[in-house]
């Protein structure tokens, strides 16, 4: 008799895992143009106008806009009238990290509250949940009553006879973390070489040897740029600049995280739920404290839950517009966002150019905090 060879399918299976396969490809295909089109397609068209001088005059009058290249973007970061665009980017690195780092604490600490069984669990659960309900617009506006430097909160302590606060929560001029922005290339420096070295001793615990060399060379000369280079030479603004963390700011992180906390509460209930208690008792066994089974047992098999809830709050923060401009109405430049000066540029001044470049950069920060964490679940996913 003669053998069979089993490791490829018989011409009609593989015609039909053909067939299988086009017909899938047909069906998605509508998506996908309607995507490129719609998506990827007007992505172009705003690089392309980021790189004119196009502006409503020309619109009107019919003039097309003629090509500069990278002015727009060098005057955002350089040019004198352009102030309002560096508070923005200065405004959101520190909304960002505080947004998340509240998000992150309360979500886990009212996950680890509910996860003890506590009477009336759901309806708890519900409480925390319902501000998700809301839209950032119906936030901002509540929490500008509630933050109003006359009433609200600052009223409280009048109900039992004392002093009533003085804070001006979302108008309050006070700045902390003063640097020069001519200081943020030295700055970005040394973050970045912090982040390579923390990766790359990673690595060669893991014994990835090629990945941590290459990092290791990148270190080195991240290393060599600030110590001999001149990283400041990158901006060229004439003035001295000074910028840092307005405690306006406290106000919009305040009301952010009210809304977003119940999200990671619930992301890190289901994770909770999800370890079994085997796990926990052997921890227990082996004499771990409560202390101990969270450092040592809970919290790092919620790693990927965390990872999960930074990248998606990450996300939200940067492109954040509708919160903002409910508290501060676009003219309170001490919360003031990238997203309301894109719309401000482009839509009430009719910078379409300069509008879109502000874009660009927006795009560019989302993309930087989601695509490590998409290229890295797909290549886990390739290896199960």
């Amino acid at each position: 008799m003669t053998a069979v060879s089993t490791a490829y399918p018989s011409p009609p299976r593989r015609r039909r895992i053909n067939k299988d396969r086009l017909t899938a490809f047909l069906m998605i295909l509508p998506s996908i143009i309607l995507v490129g089109i719609f998506v990827y397609g007007f992505i172009g068209i705003t690089v392309y106008t980021s790189t004119t001088d196009s502006n409503a005059v020309q619109q009107l009058s019919g003039i097309p806009a003629n090509p500069i290249g990278m002015q727009n973007y060098n005057d955002l970061v350089n040019g004198q009238l352009n102030t309002r665009f560096r508070v923005d980017m200065v405004n959101t690195v520190f909304f960002t990290a505080l947004f998340i780092a509240a998000c992150l604490g309360t979500g886990i600490g009212l996950a680890i509250l509910l996860d003890q069984s506590v009477k009336g669990e759901n309806a708890f659960r519900t409480i925390f949940l319902f501000p998700m309900a809301l839209s950032f617009i119906v936030t901002g506006v509540v929490w500008k009553w509630l933050f109003n430097p006359t009433s609200g909160l600052n009223a409280l302590p009048a109900v039992i006879g004392l002093p009533p606060g003085q804070f001006r929560w979302f108008i309050s001029e006070q700045t902390i973390l003063t640097f020069y922005w001519q200081d943020v290339p030295v700055i970005l420096g040394f973050i970045a070489l912090a982040i390579l070295s923390c990766v790359s001793l990673y690595y060669w615990a893991k014994r990835r040897s090629r990945t941590a060399a290459i990092l290791t060379a990148f270190t080195m000369l991240v290393l060599i740029w600030l110590t001999f280079g001149d990283p400041r030479s990158l901006i060229t603004l004439q003035r001295a600049e000074e910028h840092g963390f307005n405690l306006a700011l406290i106000a919009l992180v305040v009301a952010a995280g009210w809304q977003m906390s119940g999200y990671t509460m619930a992301m890190y209930l289901a994770g909770l739920r999800g370890i079994p208690e085997e796990l926990r008792e052997a921890a227990r066994v082996d004499g771990a404290t409560e202390w101990g089974v969270y450092r040592h047992v809970i919290l790092p098999l919620l790693a990927p839950i965390t990872l999960a809830a930074i990248i998606i709050l990450g996300h939200i923060s940067l492109k954040i517009f509708d919160l903002a401009y409910a508290m501060g109405g676009g003219d309170n430049l001490f919360i003031d966002m990238p997203g309301l000066n894109m719309y401000f540029l482009t839509f009430r001044g009719g910078q379409f150019a300069v509008g879109a470049a502000v874009a660009i950069v927006m795009l560019i920060m989302v993309a930087v905090v989601i695509v490590p964490y998409l290229a890295s679940s797909m290549r886990t996913e390739k290896s199960l």
